[in-house]
């Protein structure tokens, strides 16, 4: 644990992509091959589920700490971490375990999970007299699940690449479900990741998916894309759509779902499991899972009928008209059980994009027009009702294409994808094998006060950073009206505007919650978000997706902010 504790406060120390490089290979070349293999797991974005309730760690805090509670609570406030929190106010240990990191979480840590809090209070102690203060701190945050340091996925492949002298790719290709929740590191699982290429490993790949392949943001104005991008004819034009990107694999008569995030999600589709018996082994398809009604006017329509019978969609028809809103989807994320009924009220299909793979071939290295060509074939093939092409977009140039991309938000798409006809399937958000680019809509946006603001956490802890937005539930005319909140963001604005935000929220605080202030209304800012649908969750009757600050608007009075009724002119 110490060593790995070391490696986090080197990496959480430098912006240097290149120091956190060199701290990466320095650990792995000196660390236990079942360590690393922790470390493999952590750094590139594990996280087991939390091990104990965090009511329990901050009241076994306070009572080592002898603090009571309301001080316990400013330190949090004050330092923004739970963790590191916990760490600063339990006791100086006198020395420190030299226990590696595999022991700590396969003896020590993971078997804490579901142990009774009697008991847990008194392993716990235990634990932490055994750790110095930065080793406990990292001991806290993966009891809590919150362990994150700034290190991307990528650069962790380049170092174990470098380490083992391998071609980059071919780790990133290993690396592909590694911290899904199913998986436990292993020392055995590390040594294939930076064991030498072979020629029999394609076979020997069961149920793991490939990288994704993935898009970069355009938002240049259309009328330079004949110098950015040439003509239009060079490139495949698809639908952005807004559901769950997956791959699907069959292989040794199985077929397993993965999702973007490199999470095993098959048992939560499971009508897509009648594609084990459509699909030959060896293939291997990118494409959306979203959710599919046939239209009311044909009840008998499959996907695959709509799909292959029907052209290319144009800005005045819909693509596929049973594709419905992401916020149906999102009823079957959260559940832990898919019973009868949300199968009958919120069915899925695949849309499908791309072949990686093909009769155990591996295809990415082909060009986008040859995958889609065969994959045209592989879906007429299979014949399956769960199972359809996303639909190729065509035009004249790339201003026709821009009037078709107006039509989004009326067909419940994103924008669209741009995919270079000859490129290849690459891995991440990279260039060397071609490009993919997505265009989107501009956001949605409306006029919001500020009503609360939260402390960050991280560098952001000392100040006013996360705020809760309102409208008003009525027009200027309208007499006597209140603010509404609908939403809450963090992100948009530079460092000195969050400063200035900072000292008006202190200066025009009017209650205290806990760690929430409630302010004077007399902030204005344009917040931007992707998506909005009725929620009966919401006081508001609105959620919005994926909400930031585009601007402080100092130029609006808090009067003038938008109301209710902009929400709804969006929502419908």
């Amino acid at each position: 644990m110490k060593a790995f504790a070391e490696l986090y406060a080197l990496l959480d120390a430098t912006t240097s992509s290149n120091a956190k490089l060199a701290a990466m290979q320095h650990y792995f070349a000196h660390a236990a091959p079942e360590d690393a293999a922790w470390a493999v797991y952590f750094l590139s974005g594990g996280r087991p589920r939390q091990l104990v309730p965090t009511r329990l760690l901050r009241e076994q805090a306070m009572m080592l700490s002898g603090l009571p509670e309301w001080l316990f609570e400013e330190s949090y406030q004050a330092v923004g971490d739970l963790a590191e929190t916990l760490s600063l106010l339990l006791p100086q240990a006198e020395h420190s375990s030299d226990e590696g990191l595999a022991s700590w979480m396969e003896n020590n840590l993971l078997p804490l999970r579901g142990l009774p809090p009697e008991e847990l209070l008194e392993r716990l102690p235990t634990f932490w007299a055994q750790l110095d203060r930065q080793s406990l701190m990292v001991c806290l945050k993966l009891i809590t699940g919150s362990f994150r340091v700034g290190v991307s996925k990528l650069l962790v492949t380049r170092a174990l690449a470098a380490l083992a002298d391998i071609d980059s790719k071919r780790v990133a290709q290993r690396l592909v479900g590694y911290t899904d929740l199913s998986h436990r590191p292993s020392a055995e699982g590390y040594l294939k990741l930076i064991a030498e290429e072979s020629e029999d490993e394609h076979a020997q790949r069961g149920g793991q998916p490939y990288p994704f392949f993935l898009a970069h943001a355009l938002q240049q104005p259309v009328d330079q894309f004949d110098n950015l991008l040439g003509p239009a004819e060079n490139w495949q034009v698809e639908w952005k759509w807004d559901g769950i990107r997956a791959q699907v694999v069959k292989r040794e008569g199985r077929l397993w779902i993965w999702s973007r995030g490199e999470e095993l999600v098959t048992d939560r589709f499971p009508e897509l499991q009648a594609l084990v018996q459509c699909l030959p082994d060896g293939t291997v398809i990118d494409g959306e899972i979203v959710v599919w009604k046939a239209p009311a006017d044909q009840p008998g329509t499959s996907p695959n009928d709509f799909a292959l019978s029907t052209p290319a969609p144009q800005a005045t028809q819909e693509p596929t008209p049973s594709v419905q809103p992401f916020a149906l989807l999102q009823q079957r994320i959260g559940r832990k059980t898919i019973g009868k009924k949300i199968l009958e009220d919120v069915p899925v299909v695949v849309l499908a994009y791309d072949l990686l793979e093909w009769q155990g071939h591996d295809w990415r290295s082909k060009p986008q027009h040859e995958r889609r060509a065969q994959l045209e074939h592989v879906i007429v093939g299979a014949q399956s009702p769960v199972l359809m092409p996303s639909p190729v977009l065509s035009g004249k140039d790339w201003l026709d294409l821009g009037k078709q991309r107006e039509a989004s938000r009326s067909l419940g798409v994103e924008g669209m994808m741009l995919k270079a006809r000859d490129s290849m399937y690459g891995v991440g958000r990279t260039k060397d094998m071609g490009v993919w680019w997505k265009w989107k809509m501009d956001p949605f946006s409306v006029d919001a006060v500020l009503i609360y603001a939260q402390r960050g956490h991280g560098r952001r802890a000392s100040l006013y950073s996360d705020y809760t937005f309102a409208v008003w539930d009525g027009p200027p005319q309208s007499g006597e009206r209140t603010l509404v909140p609908f939403a809450k963001a963090y992100s948009g604005l530079t460092d000195e505007e969050m400063r200035k935000v900072d000292a008006i929220v202190r200066k025009t605080t009017v209650e205290k919650f806990g760690p929430v202030r409630s302010v004077t209304p007399t902030l204005v800012f344009e917040l931007g978000f992707e998506g909005i649908a009725l929620s009966k969750r919401h006081k508001s009757g609105i959620a919005v997706r994926f909400p930031r600050m585009l601007r402080w608007r100092q130029d609006k009075p808090v009067a003038e902010a938008d109301s209710l009724a902009t929400l709804q002119d969006l929502l419908s």
